[in-house]
This record gives C-alpha cells, structure tokens and sequence, in this order.
C-alpha cells in the first residue's frame, strides 16, 4: 500500500509545522527577554500559547481525518471545538491589546464588556454548532465538513477585528508609528484570511495570515520595548552620574579637610555625613565668625534626596550668612526663619541647633529649632543629653523668636552633635538604636579625639542595623574644648 497525500494537505501540513515551530521559538524568546515589560511579556505569552493551542489542533484534526473509529470521533470533535476556541481567543487578546495602546477614555469599560460578550458568544455558537452539526461534522468514515452556519464560527472573531480597526482608525495617533502599522498588518491578514474561509475550503490561510502577522507584530513590539529599555538605561546612567556628581558638590560644600584648623589649639573638632541616598537633607558646619568664635551648626532638613539636598544648600547659605553678621544665635534662627518663609511653597522645613563657642572663656551660646539634644561631656565625666528647650522648626512658620541660652564648657569639655539618623537607625526587626545605645558608645572612650568619637558611634549603629537598609542620612559632630 503506498501512502498518499494530497497537495492541499500537505501544503497546510507545512504552515502548521512552520508555525508550531515559530510560536515555540517566540515563546522561548520572550521568556528570555528579562527587560520586557511584565504586562507585555505575559500578554505575549498568552497569545503565542493560543495561536501554539490553534495551530495543534488543528494539525490533530488533519492527522485524525477520516482515520475510523467512535474514539477516534469524540477526539475529533473536541479537538475541532478547542480549535475554533482558540481562534476565538485570539481574537479577543488582540483586542484587549489594540484597547490597551489606543486608551478610548471612558468607552474604555464599555468596550471590553462589548469584547467580552462577543467572546461569550463565540462560545455559546461553538457549543451549540456542535450538538447540532450545524457548524462543522463528520461524516461516516469520520472526514470533516463544514456545517450549514459554518460561517457563523468565525462571526464574534471577526466582529472582534472589526472594532480593532476602528478603534486603530480613530485613535490610532495613540499608537507609535511602526506599532500602528504592524496592528494595522495584523488587522488586515486575518480578516483577509477569514473571508477567503468562509467561502472557500482547501489551504488553511488563516495559519500562515496569524502566524506571520503576530510574528511581525512581536518583533516589532519587542524592538520598540528593547529601544525604550535603552533609553531608559541612558538616562538611567545620566542620572546615576549627576547624583554622584551633585553628592561629590553637597560633601565640598561642607567642611571635611582635617584637621580643620591645624593653627588653633583651643579646640579640635570632626564631623561626618552619609546620606541614605546618594544626596541628603543633613548638613553641619563649623567656621570661625571671628578670631574668638566658634559657630557649629547642625541640621536636618524634611525629606530625602534631591529635593532635601537642593533645600539643605539654601539653608545652609541663608544660616552663615546671617552668623557672619555677628548676631546671637537667637537672632541667627529668627532671620533665617523669616528668609526661608518667604519662599517656601514646597512647605519644607528644616531643624537647626547652633551655638557659638566663646573660645577664650569656653562658654557656649546656642538655640534649639526643633533639633535633637545635643550632648556634652566634662572632663572626668560621661556623656549626658543636655535637655534644651526646643523652639518651632525653620520654615514652618513666619514671625517665630527663638530662645537661646548658654552652656560653661571647661579644658577637656567635649560636645557631640547629631541628626534623628543616629538614634533613629533600625535593624532588621525594626528596632531604633535609640539615645541610650547612642550614649552607651559616645561612653566607650569619653578621652579619646573627636574623630574616633564619631567613628565609635558609627561602628556602634554598624553592628546594630547590621544588613538593614540605611534609612534616613546619618550626619555627627564632636568638638572638643582644650581651652
């Protein structure tokens, strides 16, 4: 016996071959495209999986024609139905993927309901076609036919493709060029495709029409997305590097050559910040306003990153300025409040303890803008939380007078300055560190310079977050009187 098979079916053997081999090729490319989209990715996952489901059945269906046998029947009709299912779920992914880059506004929800009816329908057509045989059948020696009302399976599809187009007609200048174009290939191919069925019987158009056009639509997506994700990259980069560079220009604006004033010996002192982000909102600073006095600031301004940063260099200007001016540091706090308030629209705020250290008497003047204690050491002693009496932050409300009141340092006094970062770090449990651990390592070593002071207190917070993430800026001063 010499087997045989017609041109048709062999044609039609090679398109569904073809196709089952492409699909699975664009599966796995997909699945390998890490920088997709998540939507996009599973969306064509879906539908290549439909077309991988439409193109199998199909081809089981044309193996198993006219193969006898009532197993052999059964298998034939639910592979037919599953078929049709598919076409009919292809349609209406595709749909749901045209209504998705087109966006019609408030018809939106309307639409989709509108699809999904359709699809319901498709569904109720199918089931009932095949009770009644009115849409496909198999004869005796179990070959295939179409039904009377076979055109009816392909009814909802191509009503489907129909709102496509013109959903592309009229809102397609939502759509990047070249996509609008391959929407416009996959609109055209299927619905050429499904007329040429509905009247003719023999070469499966509709396999080589999806197949081919979802392909290049794929591609052509994919392209687009791999264009964006490069983009995204460059100006990823870009912005990586201005960080860096905006956080090498905050740390130079500030004082960080040590030793700061290696021809003074009435004090020594060091200070440090590490910003949760690459800029930060915390600054210190520490500068002599004359030859006998010392002005330290320390501060946190509301908020983090760029924002903080760009707040904190105003504030900081606006605070030297006016102690340059020899005012108190009372008078230093109510100007600068009165400058920030007046262009504030962002309603940022910004808390500041400053003092003014009197280097031939070791006497300290300071004032509290909604700051954290400071701390003070005497000689021979532990470090303590001075309590000072806190005033409303800058910025937060115009016409505020702010106290300020005096602090008796003696040779080997030392004073450490910090921001909410410090006791506020947290570990992994979501535990602070909290003022008592804080003051736990500022006592570990109350002689030694101020630079190993910070640098006990950061090792201190180090051990306790361990792997945690940083989550506010972290920012210390200590100063030490020698008299």
């Amino acid at each position: 016996m010499v087997f045989h098979i017609s041109t048709v079916n062999l044609i039609n053997l090679i398109f569904i071959s073809t196709g089952i081999g492409i699909c699975s090729l664009c599966f796995m490319q997909i699945s390998a495209s890490v920088h997709l989209d998540k939507k996009v990715r599973n969306y064509f996952q879906i539908f290549f999986a439909l077309i991988f489901i439409y193109i199998s059945t199909h081809l089981a269906r044309m193996l198993m024609d006219g193969i006898g046998g009532n197993g052999v029947r059964t298998s034939l009709y639910l592979v037919t139905f599953f078929e049709m299912l598919a076409a009919g779920f292809m349609s209406f992914s595709i749909s749901l993927l045209v209504l998705s880059v087109t966006r019609p506004g408030k018809n939106i929800k309307k639409i989709a309901v509108g699809l999904l009816t359709l699809l319901v329908i498709h569904i109720v057509l199918l089931s009932a076609g095949a009770v009644g045989d009115l849409i496909y059948y198999f004869d005796e020696s179990n070959i295939y036919h179409r039904g009377k009302l076979y055109i009816l399976s392909n009814l909802s599809p191509l009503m489907m493709l129909i709102i496509d187009v013109a959903l592309l007609v009229k809102l397609g200048g939502n759509v990047v060029k070249r996509v609008r174009v391959a929407f416009w290939i996959y609109m055209i191919a299927p619905i050429a495709a499904i007329i040429i069925q509905s009247f003719t019987y023999g070469i499966q158009f509709i396999i080589i029409a999806t197949v081919g056009a979802a392909v290049y639509m794929f591609s052509v997506i994919i392209k687009d997305q791999n264009e964006k994700y490069e983009k995204q990259q460059m100006e990823s980069s870009r912005i990586e590097t201005e960080l860096s560079m905006a956080s090498r220009i905050q740390a130079d604006m500030l004082p960080n050559i040590y030793p700061a004033f290696p021809e003074r010996s009435e004090f020594d002192v060091f200070a440090s910040m590490d910003p949760a982000k690459e800029v930060g909102g915390d600054f210190y600073d520490f500068f002599l306003v004359d030859d006998d006095h010392l002005c330290l600031i320390m501060a946190d301004v509301s908020g983090k990153g760029v924002p903080a940063a760009l707040f904190m260099m105003a504030s900081r200007i606006i605070l030297v300025h006016n102690a340059m001016s020899g005012k108190t540091p009372a008078q230093i706090l109510t100007d600068a409040n009165n400058a920030i308030c007046m262009n504030n629209r962002e309603e940022m705020f910004v808390t500041v303890w400053l003092g003014i250290l009197e280097l031939s008497t070791g006497r300290l003047t300071a004032a509290n803008a909604g700051h954290e204690y400071p701390v003070i050491c005497h000689a021979g002693g532990d470090f303590e939380l001075v309590k000072d009496k806190h005033g409303f932050v800058l910025g937060g409300m115009d016409g505020v007078k702010y106290k300020e009141y005096e602090l008796q340092l003696k040779t080997g006094s030392k004073l450490f300055l910090y921001t909410d970062g410090v006791p506020e770090a947290t570990d992994a449990d979501k535990t602070l560190f909290g003022t008592d651990r804080m003051l736990e390592a500022l006592n570990k070593d109350t002689k030694t310079t101020p630079k190993q002071i910070l640098k006990n207190v950061r090792e201190s917070v180090d051990k306790f977050v361990g792997e945690a993430e940083q989550f506010d800026d972290l920012t210390m001063l200590c100063v030490e009187y020698r008299g």
